[in-house]
This record gives C-alpha cells, sequence and structure tokens, in this order.
C-alpha cells in the first residue's frame, strides 16, 4: 500500500490489486458508517487506487492508513445484479476469431462469467467489470466509433461493460441490453456501484 496527497485535503491509497482496491474501498465505507471516519467526504475506488477526499490534514490518517489490517472482501458483500443480454454486437465475430471459438461461444462463456464492479467512470452508470479470465482480453477497437448505442455490452482489455447512453466509444460490442444503467430518478441511481456483482443472462436465440 503506497498513500500519496492529493492537495491538502485528499489521500490517494495505491494498492498492488484490483481485488485490494475492493477491499479497502468496502473497509474505508464501513468504518465511514460506524463514524470513524466522519470527516471522509468521498470515497472513489478506480482500478488500483482509492482516492480519499475531505481527509483535513493527510498526515494523521496516510501514518493510520498503513497500519491498517484489511480483510478480504467477503463473496456476498454486495447483491447480484442480473442483466439479460443479447449476444448480437456488431464485433461478436471478431471477438470470437481473438478467443478461437464459434461466435456462439462467445455469450456462452461471457454469460458463464460471475462479474464484480470494480470501479465506476467514463459516464454515469457505466461501471468496469471484472472477471474474465486474462486469456479472453481484446484490444480496443483500433478506430473507436463515434456513436456506440446505449445498451451496448462491451469489452476492452479484461474488463466488460456496458454503455448506459448512446456515446462515443471504442470497445469491442458483444451484445445488447435493455436493462437501465442509469437513472437519476431511482435510487440508487447507477444499477452498478463498486462491488456490485454482476451475472449476464442470455436471452433465448443469442
Amino acid at each position: 500500500m503506497n498513500v500519496l496527497p492529493v492537495g491538502e485535503h485528499a489521500l490517494l491509497v495505491e494498492l498492488p490489486t484490483g481485488d485490494a482496491a475492493l477491499a479497502l474501498h468496502a473497509e474505508l465505507l464501513r468504518r465511514r458508517a460506524a463514524g470513524t471516519l466522519p470527516q471522509v467526504t468521498d470515497i472513489v475506488p478506480a482500478a488500483r487506487t482509492v482516492l480519499l477526499d475531505g481527509v483535513g490534514a493527510p498526515g494523521p490518517l496516510a501514518a493510520d492508513l498503513a497500519r491498517w489490517d484489511i480483510p478480504p472482501l467477503a463473496p456476498d458483500t454486495h447483491a447480484t445484479a442480473e442483466i439479460p443480454v443479447r449476444y448480437d454486437g456488431p464485433d461478436l465475430a471478431e471477438v470470437a476469431a481473438r478467443w478461437g471459438v464459434p461466435e456462439e461461444e462467445v455469450g456462452r462463456i461471457h454469460a458463464g462469467t460471475e462479474f464484480r464492479v470494480a470501479f465506476c467512470g467514463f459516464a454515469p452508470g457505466f461501471g468496469y467489470l471484472t472477471g474474465l479470465p486474462e486469456r479472453y482480453a481484446v484490444p480496443r477497437r483500433a478506430t473507436p466509433r463515434t456513436s456506440v448505442p446505449a445498451g451496448s455490452v462491451a469489452l476492452a482489455g479484461s474488463y466488460t461493460g456496458v454503455y448506459p447512453r448512446s456515446s462515443p466509444g471504442g470497445w469491442q460490442l458483444i451484445g445488447t441490453t435493455d436493462a437501465v444503467l442509469f437513472d437519476p430518478a431511482r435510487e440508487p441511481a447507477a444499477l452498478l456501484t463498486p462491488g456490485t456483482r454482476v451475472r449476464f443472462v442470455r436471452e433465448c436465440g443469442s
């Protein structure tokens, strides 16, 4: 664990793995809910970092963090979000070729994987999902699309993501869902939040 000051009131904690970042994020949320971190206003996880804002003078908390015993992330910490998907994306054939499998196998492999939201970013409601083995990692498209439809299920590297709204994007599109990823009128607004487990459910015929 490496703790770095960010400005006068924030800390950036660097972790060795994504799972370690998720575990620290969960522990920080637990301690804040218990009232032991009342000064922390924002806790933002990323791929292998966690940002804490509103810590006041960073020195004391930075020293304390280095001594914390962080419990591993419990497998049942979060509920599982099920997302129905049609594996009909325009990049399905390319992904199948990279994986060395028939096109119909892409959906079977993807839907047979349990994912977890590592962090969120890019757009409101967009979660970066981990879980696919590294052998299924695929590169981003050499030329990004100017418009990706909302609900597109996509791959980039070893991450899976679902576009919550139409936007430019360079991920490989393998499917489509009608699930609403972000709704400001809903509580919480985002369907996918850090730590949430995710299972994609194949719709008939895909």
